[in-house]
This record gives structure tokens, C-alpha cells and sequence, in this order.
């Protein structure tokens, strides 16, 4: 089986339950508080190796945490190996997590910044052609990134969150699969209809492959070949954090222990049901026998 490397952000996640997400000028009072690991670098390793894949993180920490972030790698089958430590703060999350388990999220970079092109080169060393990277928005020098591993030949996986207007400029020609919501499906392709997303990625990047997530609509897929769409599975809502990175690491795995895309979709749909019946990111997270079981 091939090996997964995700290059991402690494996270400590604030969150706050409240009755409903705080409006402009309003102050509120939290029902519960917690902090948990999180980021999307993190939370798509865990899920790809959770779902069964090889996975290695790379990425940078605060020192004060490469101690405790190495521990929780370890118990869900991370390589840490590429993980840097930095005389910064770690990054973390501010999240809002409404009684409908509807969430808003500000992000402090922290060591997610100080992400160089050397880093890059660093955690790329050693894997090439047959290898897939997965990488998203929330690291510096994202640009250099794409590049550099579709020069060495791996499969390149964007999931391109959060969405900004630079990443329009990235070379995105790089990118082998794009994994994308609505909201960024609509801005890299200016169109609205999940369908005409779909049509219009596949015109500008027709080597590339494209997962479009609806949310509790399921998601679709397109490729040159074929394209096909899977349902959302209905269950009771608690928390949709890490609910979207949960359904990519899954679908990656999937794929990498030979599924194909479609089979890969359904389990990965599982996988995202079952987090967001449980609170958290990491902790949420389910792994491959319990999903699927389902």
C-alpha cells in the first residue's frame, strides 16, 4: 500500500458549547468549555490513519506541546518523525458550537506560520512517486508546496480551507484531486449549481479528479471517467467540527488500501456521520472497524 504525508496546521482547539453562535455587539455565556488537539493537518492524518492508511504529519508546534502532540500521534499511528518544534505558540481554534452542533471558528497561525520553504523540503525527503500528499490553507509557503511534491511525483490531494482569494493564484495545475465544500467548489469555479462546479473544474483541470461535499446533501465526484454522488447518512447532530476532515482522510485511505472512488466515498460518509454524533475534532474521529461496522 502506498503512504499518505500530510503537510498542515496542528491546532489546539478552544471550544465553547454555547445556546446559539454569538452575535455582533453580543455577550454570552459558554454552557461548557474544553480544549482538545485539532487543525486540519492533525485532524486528516488522524482520519487517514484511523481509516487504515500509512500517514505521516508534517509540521510545526510549539515546543511546550511536541511532547504531548507526539503522544497523541502515537496512539493513533502517526509518524510524528517530521514534526518541527518552534519558540512560538502552538496554533489554536476559538470554536463557537451552537445546541445544533452548527460551529464558527477563528484561527490563530501560531507555529502554523513559521512554516519555510527549507520545512518543505525537509518533509518531503523520502517519499515520491506512488506516495499522496494532502494538504490544505492553514500553513505558510502553501504555494511552494504544491510544486515541489508534483515535481517528486506524488498525487497531490487540496483540500483548499479556509478558502482566500490567493489561493485563485496558487498552481493548481499541481493538484491531482481536489477535495472541496460548496463554498470553495463556488470560488475556484464561479458557478453556484453543485453540478456546474463540477463541469467547470473538470474543463480547467482535466487531469485532476474533484470531491464536492453538500454537507447533509452527501457529496459528489467527477473525473474525466466518470462522476456519481453519495448521500449523507442521517443521524443526530452534536458536533460538526472535523466532521469535513473526517470524510477526507477517510476517502484518501480508502482509496490507498485500493477502493475505488466511489466505494471510498461511501465509507468516508460513514466516517464523517459518526463524528458528528460526538463532540470535539481528534476525539471524534472513528476508527475503520467501528465504521465499518455502520
Amino acid at each position: 500500500m502506498r503512504r499518505a504525508l500530510v503537510i498542515g496546521s496542528i491546532n489546539i482547539d478552544r471550544v465553547y458549547e454555547l445556546e446559539h453562535i454569538v452575535r455582533p455587539g453580543e455577550t454570552v455565556s459558554s454552557r461548557k468549555y474544553r480544549t482538545a488537539w485539532g487543525g486540519k493537518g492533525l485532524n486528516q492524518a488522524i482520519a487517514l490513519s484511523r481509516g487504515g492508511a500509512e500517514t505521516a504529519l508534517a509540521g510545526c508546534v510549539g515546543a511546550a506541546e511536541l511532547e504531548a502532540l507526539v503522544a497523541v500521534c502515537a496512539e493513533a499511528g502517526v509518524d510524528a518523525a517530521r514534526i518541527r518544534a518552534r519558540s512560538v505558540t502552538t496554533g489554536h481554534a476559538i470554536i463557537q458550537v451552537d445546541t445544533n452542533g452548527q460551529n464558527c471558528i477563528i484561527v490563530e497561525p501560531g507555529a502554523n506560520g513559521t512554516v519555510g520553504t527549507d520545512d518543505i523540503a525537509a518533509f518531503l525527503d523520502g517519499y515520491g512517486t506512488g506516495d499522496v500528499l494532502l494538504t490544505q490553507n492553514e500553513i505558510s509557503h502553501m504555494p511552494d508546496v504544491l510544486p515541489a511534491a508534483h515535481e517528486k511525483g506524488l498525487t497531490v490531494a487540496l483540500n483548499p480551507s479556509p478558502f482566500s482569494a490567493e489561493i485563485l493564484s496558487w498552481p493548481l495545475e499541481c493538484v491531482d484531486i481536489f477535495i472541496v465544500n460548496e463554498i470553495e467548489g463556488g470560488a475556484l469555479s464561479g458557478e453556484s449549481v453543485p453540478e456546474k462546479v463540477l463541469d467547470a473544474l473538470r474543463r480547467r483541470f482535466p487531469g485532476a479528479a474533484t470531491v464536492l461535499t453538500l454537507g447533509h446533501d452527501g457529496a459528489m465526484y467527477a473525473d474525466q471517467t466518470e462522476s456519481f454522488s453519495v448521500p449523507a447518512h442521517r443521524v443526530t447532530v452534536v458536533d460538526t467540527t472535523a466532521a469535513g476532515d473526517t470524510f477526507t482522510g477517510y476517502f484518501l485511505a480508502m482509496l490507498l488500501r485500493g477502493g475505488t472512488p466511489k466505494d471510498s466515498m461511501e465509507i468516508a460518509a460513514k466516517a464523517a456521520a459518526i463524528a458528528v454524533t460526538r463532540p470535539g475534532a481528534v476525539p471524534s474521529i472513528p476508527r475503520l472497524e467501528e465504521t465499518l461496522r455502520q
